[in-house]
């Protein structure tokens, strides 16, 4: 059950569980398709089309030349819009140097304002005899409509975003043949760009189109949202009926087919075909994708040269011809992925070459099945390594697999004139990466803020901020290293206690320990355990601490020091309440060897502590401290650690569970003391005690002990120490110990 939990903690951890609700986000985003999306999608694919545009074909070589109403043929011709005889006879020219199909990029909505009738009617002072002669007159919309009756022409007509009213009647129809593919496939008019009205060329233009090798094409562009041309329309819904474009129309014409066929399928419109070589695949709308190549300033014929005759017949036989301008005035100005400006009817000529090239770019419905394939595996790898493996090691699969898929989005272009769309699904990945990567962090700072809680109350705040900010250091679990142990208890607490409410003592216990535990802190110990009124404390874990001896030895008299302060504290405290005032008196015992440091206790439960034949010796000194009546004893270890420091030797002990004898030392003061002459006068005298008292000279020591009781009074009280030794040797002087005796006292207590 532990396993399990353990897996399921891990599998369902914080982190994994934002990276799963942001991956399903980014899925959902992805089938909703916003704006910014598409937006994005259409840039990276522009920018394949702007890095490697489609070639122009060779001059002469293109299947489309184009008959530009350029600024020079406005200043030869003039003023725009021209009058029809003029495109009339710009046709038979053409049709005459052997040219397959003509479009019009321009649309004639209105009559001809040239037509005989409106001038006989504008003009003044004519009589009416005259003006009927001139009204009579053939007009220039009808010689235009003759040669369309008899040649391969296609003229434009727009849509308009409003409806209008109009009385010319439904427009010319071509025929448009469905094949469904599939059992459910939808009626194409209800997925094709829906015009709400077409500006349509008057009826006598429209009807002389009419004959099998006319034809009317729409001829409007629709840009994206950005005003860019990417995808044309195939097909446009008007009064549910379908229209073809222009350029469509043509190469029906150009192909000689009666009628062209939409495929639909499930998904939507397939493709359009003209004839069985030449299908168009589409979008689900009946969009295609034209690889535009730069402009192509060779396909252009200036119109003045058309009317002119002066125009090589090669140039234009068994082309399809496109009429339209790129004058700047007339608006007809575009952009493309691969050009900024570019003449409208110049879109309409790529088209066709994208047609008869066969280099229309596909973006199938598959297409968008691997990019969900692509978000769906990159985010559960990243969900999966990035806690795993970390950020840094996530980073180089997170590269490799953008890597992959821009190389392979790219190589879909450049070999199978596919688009791939990576950049949606790298963004995806990545943000997912940062979010993991940002949780883990907000992950490890919780950690750490729980680390500094934690061991906030066992450590000083340096040394809190030292193990938040590199955990490493902490090896928690077990292991062995170098520690001193402090013990600290207070003497007869049991008395002092029975003065006190359980609501005072408490109090007591917190006036009490604070002190004592800052001092411990301020000096990089851990505080272990407290056990009612005792300390346990240690050094040099859990990071390392050179002087771990030193500064448990400083910590120890500086809780002594601290004593005086309280007790003056609670004399008061004492007064004020009426209650017996009983003078508050600690024992420490420091001691300095391996131990083993790390979590204690359970799975459920467990504790930073420290086990060792160390620690339970430094228990035994602190309960020696009351038998030899000093404040601290400490052990050779620590004392050996610790020279700089004033301490004499106490005894040769054995304590109380120990089999073998260890030298013990009182701590008396800092520095300063220690190089006192003074007191280093009395650290001689004592240590020559000692040194009698082992050698059971004992007159010699009585004689050395009578000097010291006076001489260590005005460093520290150890009077009950001497008195204590000299009983000794009194019990010694009845009982003499074994010749080979060394001075060790066997404890009897703890």
């Amino acid at each position: 059950m532990g396993i399990l939990k353990r897996i399921f903690r891990s599998v369902f951890s914080f982190d994994r569980l934002v990276g799963m609700a942001l991956l399903f986000s980014f899925l959902t985003i992805y089938y909703i398709d916003p704006y910014p999306v598409e937006f994005a999608r259409n840039k990276t694919f522009d920018f394949f089309q702007d890095l490697n545009p489609r070639p122009i074909p060779a001059p002469g070589k293109s299947p489309v030349v184009i008959i530009d109403i350029d600024e020079e043929s406005l200043g030869i011709i003039g003023q725009y819009p021209w009058p029809r005889n003029i495109y009339a006879q710009m046709l038979q020219n053409l049709f005459a140097m052997g040219v397959g199909v003509v479009g019009f990029d321009i649309s004639f909505p209105e009559p001809d304002r040239m037509n005989p009738q409106v001038i006989a009617k504008s003009l003044s002072g004519l009589d009416e005899e005259t003006k009927a002669k001139i009204s009579k007159l053939a007009g220039n919309d009808e010689a235009f409509a003759n040669i369309l009756r008899r040649t391969r022409v296609v003229l434009g007509q727009a849509t308009y975003w409003e409806e209008l009213n109009t009385d010319k009647g439904p427009p010319v129809k071509k025929s448009v043949a469905t094949r469904k593919l599939s059992k459910n496939a939808r009626d194409p008019v209800l997925l094709l760009p829906t015009a709400p009205s077409l500006v349509r060329n008057i009826t006598l233009l429209e009807q002389a189109t009419a004959h099998k090798f006319g034809g009317q094409g729409i001829l409007s562009l629709v840009p994206e949202g950005d005003g860019i041309v990417r995808r044309l329309p195939t097909l446009f819904a008007y009064d549910g009926h379908m229209f073809p474009t222009l350029g469509l129309e043509m190469l029906r014409l150009a192909t000689g087919r009666q009628t062209t066929l939409v495929e639909v399928n499930d998904a939507g419109i397939n493709a359009v075909a003209v004839t069985k070589g030449l299908k168009l695949r589409t979008d689900k709308i009946g969009r295609v994708y034209p690889y535009f190549s730069r402009t192509d300033r060779s396909k252009y014929i200036s119109a003045h040269e058309v009317l002119s005759g002066v125009v090589d017949p090669a140039r234009i036989k068994g082309k399809l011809a496109l009429i339209g301008t790129s004058a700047v005035g007339l608006l007809d100005i575009r952009a493309i992925p691969t050009e900024g400006v570019i003449p409208g009817v110049e879109v309409h000529a790529q088209f066709l070459e994208n047609a008869f090239e066969k280099t229309f770019l596909e973006r199938p419905n598959y297409a968008q099945v691997a990019e969900l394939f692509l978000i769906m595996c990159g985010g559960i790898l990243m969900i999966i390594l990035v806690p795993w493996v970390g950020a840094k090691w996530a980073l180089v699969i997170f590269t490799m697999i953008a890597g992959g898929a821009g190389g392979m989005s790219w190589y879909m272009f450049i070999e199978h004139k596919m688009l791939f769309d990576a950049v949606f699904a790298v963004a995806s990945i990545l943000l997912l990466y940062t979010a993991m990567t940002f949780t883990g962090y907000a992950r490890e700072e919780a950690q750490k803020k729980a680390t500094r809680d934690a061991f906030s109350k066992y450590l000083s705040p340096d040394m809190v901020s030292r193990v938040a900010e590199n955990p490493d250091e902490l090896k928690l679990g077990g292991e062995t290293r170098e520690l001193t142990l402090l013990f600290c208890d207070v003497r007869g607490f049991t008395t002092i206690s029975e003065q006190f409410t359980p609501e005072g003592l408490t109090s007591l216990i917190n006036k009490l320990l604070t002190p004592l535990t800052n001092e411990i802190l301020d000096r990089q110990g851990t505080v272990d355990k407290y056990m009612g009124d005792c300390i346990m404390a240690f050094w040099n874990a859990p990071l390392d601490d050179v002087k771990h001896a030193q500064n448990a030895c400083e910590s120890a008299l500086a809780m002594i020091e601290d004593m005086g302060p309280l007790n003056e504290l609670l004399e008061r405290e004492a007064k004020e309440e009426n209650r017996l005032h009983i003078p508050l008196k600690v024992g420490i015992g420091l001691n300095t060897g391996s131990a083993v440091v790390g979590n204690m206790g359970s799975d459920q439960r467990f504790d930073y502590s420290v086990l060792g034949d160390t620690v339970n010796t430094a228990a035994r000194l602190e309960g020696q401290s009351k038998a030899y009546g000093v404040d601290i004893i400490i052990g050779e270890t620590t004392q050996a650690q610790c020279e700089n420091l004033a301490s004499v030797e106490l005894d040769l002990i054995q304590v109380k569970g120990k089999t073998t004898a260890v030298r013990i030392f009182t701590l008396l003061g800092l520095e300063a003391l220690a190089e006192d002459p003074d007191f280093v006068s009395f650290k001689t005298v004592h240590s020559d005690m000692v040194t009698t008292y082992r050698s059971q000279k004992w007159d010699e020591s009585r004689k050395l002990i009578t000097g010291l009781r006076e001489q260590c009074l005005p460093f520290f009280n150890m009077c009950f120490y001497y008195d204590l030794i000299e009983e000794r040797i009194t019990e010694y002087e009845e009982s003499p110990p074994d010749e080979d005796w060394i001075g060790v006292y066997v404890a009897t207590s703890k």
